[in-house]
């Protein structure tokens, strides 16, 4: 009974929430700058409307959906079962997923390093800590240094599963807060390799990624991404509890989907949706 309660409580709030005009969302660092464009540029023409934006991670923002402490989850990589059964627990039905850009996960290196193309396997040995030196992959002999993102970061998790098939980042993989931290630190380091968003690529050199040695080398364009050619590429989503899926969160969900909030995500620099997607 107590439990019930408490559910209906974290359901007023976000009901009141949606009635004042107000709408928080929480989750994937990845988004955080496209989010914050969403919700500036939503504001700006509906100024009775305030949505607050923050970080913290995939795995956070799925916490908060789950505690009631946000309407809306921002995520870069699906949900996972136990996830959702949390949610199941909490509110008693499954989140609402919506695809609402694509991303291609990018390898940024320092622009002194001439490497310019690695395959997958030769990434999950660098991350994996058995290549530690650039000179094994054709490049200069400098020591590789490895950033990485913390453990709940949805990117963190989708570079693990696809890239690393599921083995332990290197021990010496040193962990950065957010993908900016990552870029930051590569820019800084000419021995530096990190992975992140397209979004955030800027003052650093992307690498062209192949799926085998021998394969095709790809940089992740939009062309590549949509096309699938891009071996490193991923829908970014946004989660909500259906029961508060009404009013001004279904009006603003709808809008970060239709032609204007799918023009913000190009300006974010990530790709946004194919038309055949927006609908669904």
């Amino acid at each position: 009974m107590k439990k019930n309660l408490l559910v209906i409580a974290a359901s007023l709030i976000s009901a009141a929430q949606v009635l004042g005009g107000s709408i928080t969302v929480k989750g994937s660092d990845t988004m955080v700058v496209l989010a914050q464009k969403w919700a500036e540029t939503y504001m700006q023409k509906n100024p009775g409307t305030k949505i607050q934006v923050t970080g913290g991670g995939t795995g956070t923002g799925f916490a908060a959906l789950q505690n009631g402490q946000t309407d809306l989850a921002t995520a870069s990589r699906p949900i996972k079962a136990k996830e959702t059964e949390n949610c199941i627990k909490a509110f008693g039905k499954r989140p609402t997923e919506f695809k609402v850009a694509l991303d291609g996960i990018t390898l940024y290196v320092h622009p002194a390093n001439p490497v310019t193309q690695l395959t997958i396997e030769e990434l999950e040995g660098i991350y994996t800590g058995k290549i530690k030196n650039w000179k094994e992959i054709g490049g200069p002999d400098l020591a590789i240094t490895v950033y990485s993102r913390e453990n709940s970061s949805g990117t963190y998790e989708f570079f693990k599963e696809h890239v690393l098939k599921g083995k332990d980042f290197a021990a010496s993989a040193q962990t950065q807060q957010g993908t900016a931290g990552v870029v930051q630190a590569v820019m800084k380091d000419k021995g530096g390799i990190g992975y992140g968003g397209v979004g955030y690529a800027t003052g650093v050199n992307r690498l062209k990624i192949a799926k085998i040695k021998g394969g095709t080398y790809y940089e992740p364009s939009e062309e590549a991404v949509l096309a699938e050619t891009y071996p490193i590429w991923r829908y970014l989503y946004i989660y909500v509890n259906p029961a508060i899926n009404s009013g001004e969160i279904s009006t603003f969900l709808k809008w970060v989907r239709g032609e204007e909030g799918q023009k913000q995500v190009s300006e974010a620099s990530y790709y946004p949706l194919p038309a055949t997607l927006r609908s669904q």
